[in-house]
């Protein structure tokens, strides 16, 4: 018969794994029975299976109010040893750089890297990797090109690193020096206690304790015990109203977070706060947030990647008004980071730890310098990064943070042969991409003409007509060149530079390409029609016309090439002049009628002018959305790209002038 004690055990047993537990303040029960396991390497391997028990219960956590839902749940990747609060995370942390990479480790046969270990591999590079997380709605168009650049150089140079190592010797040197690039330690100790069910331990990230005391790991379990703190009131806000309680005395952390013009930082009580939601409900921890800031400015080369100064370092300084804006707003990051670290600096000399993630040497001299009053320097002891998945630098992703390295994990590490078992499923269960067709190896001589089509038509496009001739004389290739391939949509409308300038309405290229370069205009397209025939405006016409009279009527059959009667050069030049000016002249009419008009009768107010809209008409204002498509309308796609860029060049003007009057 079970007595009411084992019933009150086996009923805690069966509780205590669903609670969110503080690292800082366990239930005496709890505290008593840990012991450091020393048979799972103090932390789960690549072959482990690890299924985190959900937390219920807010009580003995320290959750703030207003993020009380904000823990972790059952998510976690076994790979990179993680856990996650939503499946969306977990997804989210499936297409990051540290998931591919880990993956790249398993199947070498080499340990998988936590976090803080794969962004120092990283921070080597001299590529930078933008300040955005995965789960960034706004930098997620980056994501791409991280796994095509930093990822892909990170591999290469560990490759040749490999490479160079492998032929010194054949005593394992390779193999060590493998694992000094591939390796890594776990980032959490485990402990066992008869409080948990069978196969179950509780997990506590090792950043939380020096490096000494890691090393003692018989007293690793004093030192826990020492940690613990009682809760305590909040401090009062200082009557001059400043943020930050500077006489505040009890231990503390500090976390900080900067990246992609992102800063965020806080300092954070590690005694929990008491507090009654009501008269009769129970006690719950909340954590005390004893100061919080975050800064965002425009410094990320949007689609593109990198910050302005890393892009200047490469390319050299670039000169337009986005430029001017990113680079002043990276000094301005970068004064408000300081001003506000040194505004701090009372309390983070005194913090327990310091977790700062700072990718890339930009982001690094913010925070490290060196510079004048320093406050934070690279070679403090208490600095740790953060052991697991983080997003975008904010306030919230900083409270997360916290939570997630104060919380006690509570996991199940199944045996070795369950392990291998649930490994072989993964594998398999993974799904597979399609196997992609086997592309036709080109040989070399089409292999040339692709790359010269390339060339050609990037030339024409841009209309550099020097470059174009030069490069067909310099390759000596024939001006009516064939591009490749000729199955292609585009290459069956315009086959030769000819037909593509006549189609891109460029006067000045089909000039030259006539009267310089000795192009054939009979030449027929894919659909039976000659360059002329695809000109879309009256000038490149002309141009056709003109260059039939320079070149004289024996040059070519002219009406096979469909090119209408000779025009010479100034007839074209002196009509388009009078044409320009009629054009002018009757705007010019137009407007003095007006303005008579409105001398004399005022603006109208009525039906009529109530269909052309307006303010006095009573119609409804348009938004600038349909002003910008109306100015749009019937314009090429080239004449409406200058026009948006010759409007954002309007707006980065007017900006820069705004924040020279306000400074």
């Amino acid at each position: 018969m079970t007595s009411p004690m084992e019933k009150s055990t086996e009923k805690h047993q069966s509780e205590a794994p669903r609670r969110p537990l503080y690292v800082y303040d366990l239930p005496l029960q709890i505290l008593n029975s840990l012991s450091l396991r020393t048979d799972t390497g103090n932390g789960t391997t690549a072959q482990q299976t690890a299924e985190e028990v959900p937390a219920r219960s807010r009580e003995q956590s320290p959750t703030p109010s207003s993020t009380s839902d904000n823990v972790a749940g059952s998510q976690a990747c076994s790979l990179c040893s993680l856990a996650f609060a939503t499946v969306h995370d977990q997804r989210d942390h499936l297409k990051t750089d540290l998931h591919h990479y880990n993956l790249k480790q398993k199947l070498h046969g080499l340990t998988p890297v936590s976090e803080p270990e794969f962004e120092k591999l990283v921070s080597n590079l001299d590529e930078s990797i933008s300040g955005s997380d995965p789960s960034d709605s706004e930098d997620e168009e980056d994501e791409a090109g991280r796994k095509d650049t930093t990822l892909t150089a990170l591999l290469r140079k560990q490759a040749t690193l490999a490479d160079k190592l492998g032929s010194k010797s054949d005593d394992g040197t390779e193999d060590s020096a493998r694992k000094r690039v591939g390796g890594g330690h776990q980032p959490l100790l485990w402990f066992s206690s008869p409080t948990l069910p069978d196969k179950t331990n509780f997990g506590i990230y090792k950043a939380l304790f020096t490096a000494e005391e890691l090393e003692r790991e018989d007293a690793i379990i004093d030192t826990i015990k020492q940690r613990q703190l009682a809760p305590m009131p909040a401090p009062k806000p200082e009557k001059d109203g400043s943020a930050v309680p500077a006489g505040y005395k009890g231990r503390h952390v500090f976390l900080c977070m900067i990246g992609g013009g992102h800063f965020a930082a806080m300092l954070v009580s590690l005694a929990p706060r008491q507090s009654k939601h009501s008269s009769t409900g129970p006690l719950n921890r909340e954590a005390v947030v004893l100061a919080h800031k975050t800064f965002h400015r425009y410094t990320t080369r949007r689609k593109q990647g990198g910050s302005q100064s890393a892009n200047d370092n490469a390319k050299g300084a670039a000169h337009s008004a986005g430029a001017s804006i990113r680079r002043y707003n990276e000094q301005a990051l970068v004064e408000d980071v300081r001003a506000l670290l040194r505004d701090w600096k009372p309390l983070i000399d005194t913090s327990d730890l310091l977790f700062i993630r700072a990718t890339g040497m930009t982001n690094r001299r913010t925070l490290f310098g060196p510079y004048d009053d320093q406050v934070l320097r690279a070679n403090d002891p208490r600095i740790r990064g953060f052991p697991f998945n983080t997003r975008r630098a904010t306030q919230n992703e900083l409270m997360r943070a916290f939570i997630e390295l104060t919380r006690l994990k509570v996991k199940e590490i199944n045996e070795p042969a369950e392990a291998s078992l649930a490994d072989t499923t993964a594998k398999s269960s993974t799904p597979k991409a399609p196997p992609k067709p086997a592309v036709p190896k080109l040989t070399e001589e089409e292999e040339t003409a692709l790359l010269h089509t390339t060339q050609l038509q990037a030339m024409i496009r841009r209309s550099k007509l020097p470059a174009l001739l030069s490069y067909l004389k310099t390759e000596s290739l024939s001006t009516n060149f064939r591009f490749q391939p000729a199955d292609t949509q585009q290459n069956h409308h315009a086959p030769t530079p000819l037909h593509l300038a006549a189609a891109q309405n460029s006067a000045p290229l089909v000039t030259g390409l006539l009267t310089r370069g000795g192009a054939d205009p009979t030449i027929l397209n894919g659909e039976g029609k000659t360059a002329f025939e695809l000109a879309g405006e009256r000038g490149t016409r002309d141009a056709f016309r003109v260059g039939r009279a320079e070149l004289g009527e024996s040059a070519w059959d002219w009406e096979a090439a469909r090119v209408p009667a000779a025009l010479k050069r100034e007839e074209a030049e002196k009509r388009a002049e009078r044409e320009k000016k009629e054009i002018e002249k009757g705007e010019n009419e137009k407007r003095k009628a007006e303005e008579e008009r409105l001398k004399t009768e005022g603006p109208k107010i009525g039906p009529s002018s109530a269909r052309k809209g307006g303010i006095l008409g009573g119609a409804p204002l348009k938004t600038a959305q349909e002003r910008r498509e109306e100015e749009a309308r019937g314009l090429t796609p080239e004449l409406r790209m200058r026009l948006d860029r010759e409007r954002r060049a309007r707006a980065a003007e007017e900006r820069m002038r705004k924040m020279r009057e306000g400074g």
